[in-house]
């Protein structure tokens, strides 16, 4: 039997704890034993992935402070390199680089791609690196590259995914960007 692997790292002893406390703990064991392994990205991944326009990052510093960064460009900008990596071009930003610090001491990031219109949440774990652009094969920095995007890649991040998990849609309030909001009022479309 494989066991999920978002649960396998985020279901610590004292997150068991809380669940026991709270009524959760038998139901989610069940779903650790019987659902996953969730460790490698599927076409459904991908395909939710390329839509993204935006995520968020979260890493830890050295002092144990977590720190939560929005990601954005344009839709597809991180790419699923193979089943278990992402990659994105870094453009120049405002140069506090707290994260590209962050995984200096600690690897480890999560990010949450959210799609607001449906109601659909991807968590993703992993161990995250970063190489200057110029220092990469032009195969790695051709991957990443976005023609149509003025902006300068610095760096590639690449996250070699851990685990994922999708989440329930219960309380994720619906947004639209400009384009969907135009979409579904001139096609009549309804979103989830």
């Amino acid at each position: 039997m494989m066991s999920h692997q978002f649960a396998e790292i985020m279901f610590t002893n004292s997150v068991k704890a809380a669940q026991e406390e709270y009524g959760s703990r038998a139901r989610l064991e069940r779903f650790s034993e019987n659902a996953g392994p969730n460790d490698k990205l599927t076409d459904r991944e991908a395909g939710f992935i390329a839509l993204r326009d935006t995520f968020y990052l979260a890493s830890v510093n050295e002092d144990g402070w977590p720190y939560v960064q929005h990601r954005g460009g344009p839709a597809g900008f991180l790419r699923v390199i193979g089943p278990k990596c992402l990659a994105y071009a870094d453009f120049r930003g405002n140069t506090q680089l707290v994260s590209v610090g962050n995984v200096s001491r600690n690897d480890r990031v999560s990010l949450i791609l959210m799609d607001y219109p449906n109601r659909r949440r991807l968590k993703i774990l992993g161990h995250m690196r970063v190489e200057n652009a110029q220092d990469v094969p032009a195969e790695d920095l051709a991957a990443v590259e976005l023609p149509d995007y003025r902006a300068l890649v610095e760096r590639i991040v690449y996250i070699d995914v851990a685990a994922f998990d999708w989440n329930c849609p219960q309380h994720i309030t619906q947004r639209f960007t400009e384009a969907e909001f135009e979409q579904s009022r001139t096609t009549g479309d309804q979103h989830d």
